[in-house]
């Protein structure tokens, strides 16, 4: 027999109204503020391009931007609904915390502050090595799938130093994901335009595979979410499809608009430089940035 539906609390019930901080966010978010905002002020004078700004208007709205999309996935309210709600929820903070954080941060990073902190040799070979295309995308997917893993699921929302330990990884893993897309050190670009596109086209394929479980199963795959209060008058299994719909199509889309933007960028570029097709040499170097051709 299918497990009891609990029924949806009351208003005055919802423990998710009162507001109340996480400290251990606040304080993550106010380091990582801290130290880009004095890294420009400090070593900018000194790395930074003669006669240049250590950092761009552009630059700094996207990284704080970023900042800001991992506070609101990681604080209140979206931090209680997620973890004692709705899966679903949990699912849009996770699309923030790997598609839409990542690559704003990344965004916000000027090329000369990157190479002060990757000045050690052996950490520059080691984040070259994980910012391969073929190395990126198959560590981040691989997180994508293990984290959707039921047992894992179940346990993460009942264990607060698992769950900070998987966003950990997955920012890591996304970050590393979309490093060959946004190319924020020239001394690591690999891939052409196409690509990217094409590194992106594949990227949003892969997760269709969890995401069609999530949506399609006739039955809520994580035990966790069946027994907790319904926030709203909505069943665990609808909650689940939700969560799959905002993965494959949320996702998808997002991705979808990178790879739109990039091909016009392209496209206007070439047109510019009156180059009509895409050169042997652009196929062979993304077959080496793939490491496919030596």
């Amino acid at each position: 027999m299918p497990a009891a539906v609990p029924p949806p609390v009351s208003v005055a019930d919802l423990a998710v109204l009162h507001w109340h901080p996480h400290p251990d966010v606040w304080a993550l978010i106010i380091v990582m503020s801290a130290l880009y905002i004095v890294a420009l002020r400090r070593w900018g004078p000194r790395f930074a391009p003669l006669g240049a700004e250590p950092a761009t208007t552009k630059q700094k709205w996207f990284f704080f931007s970023g900042v800001f999309a991992l506070w609101v996935g990681a604080d209140w309210p979206v931090h209680e609904i997620s973890e004692e709600y709705l899966f679903s929820v949990h699912m849009l903070q996770h699309t923030v915390f790997s598609l839409v954080a990542p690559p704003l941060l990344l965004l916000g990073l000027p090329p000369w502050l990157l190479r002060v902190v990757l000045r050690p040799p052996k950490l520059f070979a080691v984040v070259r090595f994980l910012t391969r295309p073929l190395v990126a995308l198959l560590a981040f997917n691989a997180v994508i799938a293990i984290t959707h893993w039921p047992f894992l699921v179940n346990a993460s929302v009942t264990n607060e130093l698992l769950h900070l330990s998987i966003h950990t990884v997955l920012v890591t893993t996304a970050l590393m994901m979309w490093w060959p897309v946004v190319d924020p050190l020239p001394e690591l670009t690999r891939l052409t335009p196409p690509g990217k596109m094409l590194y992106l086209f594949l990227q949003s394929i892969v997760p269709t595979v969890p995401a069609s479980f999530l949506t399609f199963a006739e039955t809520p795959i994580y035990d966790f979410y069946t027994r907790v209060p319904r926030l709203i008058d909505l069943s665990p299994l609808a909650d689940q499809q939700i969560a799959g719909l905002i993965m494959k199509v949320g996702g998808g889309l997002l991705l979808w608009l990178v790879i739109a933007t990039l091909f016009f960028k392209w496209y206007a570029r070439e047109e510019r430089q009156e180059v009509a097709e895409v050169t042997w040499d652009d196929f062979e170097h993304d077959l080496r940035a793939w490491e496919l051709r030596r």
